[in-house]
């Protein structure tokens, strides 16, 4: 017969074993909605995702703006005309940094059209003055007869290459995001890959 005095050391057992279980448990269940907190959310990673464009419906001349990284971009389809213009040695004479030497660009777009194809133009629709949005000029202005992009804040110029022009606010050429070709049709900006 048991003494109430002796101890039970099944039942000590049981009982210690069952608070370490429990207590075990409320741990995982209290570490993993800590530890998944560290993860950023779809919302911040949508931000750094890259975004797919479709450039076969761009018409030549005409320009579309994207999102990527909470920024606009530029996908224009330049015209032969434009791309006359962006050969023309006269022109390289009035730009600043006519071949790229400050780095604003990836590799492969270290180039006359600052572009993997060059038909198509991808830029940060931002000018590198104090950061306002250029708008597209399509017929130029009247200091400049061809087509171009011009920062109303400040009077800042660029070809469409993103090349700035001399005398003007903006120190450097417009930057030029990481992006290529899944095919023909599709661009992918935000993301490296083979170039076509």
């Amino acid at each position: 017969m048991n003494d109430i005095n002796e101890p039970n050391e099944t039942r000590r057992r049981f009982l210690i074993g069952a608070t370490s279980f429990v207590a075990g448990a409320g741990l995982v269940g209290i570490a993993i909605p800590f530890v998944q907190s560290w993860n950023p959310s779809s919302k911040v990673r949508a931000v750094g995702a890259s975004v797919r464009v479709g450039v076969s419906k761009i018409e030549p001349g005409q320009m579309i703006t994207v999102a990527w990284q909470g920024k606009p971009v530029w996908v224009l389809r330049r015209t032969r005309q434009n791309l006359k213009n962006l050969d023309l040695e006269s022109h390289r004479e009035e730009l600043r940094d006519p071949d790229s030497e400050v780095n604003q660009q990836p590799d492969y777009a270290k180039n006359t059209y600052r572009s993997i194809k060059k038909e198509v133009f991808v830029a940060v629709g931002i000018c590198t003055h104090l950061g306002c949005v250029p708008n597209y000029e399509p017929d130029g202005r009247a200091e400049v007869k061809h087509a171009l992009f011009f920062c109303p804040c400040h009077g800042s110029k660029f070809d469409l290459a993103g090349r700035v022009f001399k005398g003007v606010p903006a120190p450097t050429n417009l930057i030029i995001p990481p992006h290529h070709y899944l095919d023909n049709k599709v661009l992918e900006i935000g993301a490296d890959g083979q170039t076509s």
